[in-house]
């Protein structure tokens, strides 16, 4: 069975994408994918969520 973790950065930086990346894999969680927050009147996202998987164990 797979366990899924979603992390939301609501500061999207290169150092806080890579400080989650880098705490989570550490955890034995595998990076799934990111999605960004984007608003109209910027194209800098403005939030994002950091997907990870794992298996579970019981």
């Amino acid at each position: 069975m797979i366990e899924y973790k979603v992390v939301e950065l609501s500061v999207v930086t290169d150092e806080t994408i890579e400080e989650v990346l880098n705490k989570r894999t550490a955890e034995g969680w595998h990076f799934d994918g990111i999605q960004f927050a984007i608003r109209e009147a910027s194209k800098r996202p403005s939030m994002a969520f950091v997907l990870f998987t794992r298996e579970k164990t019981d």
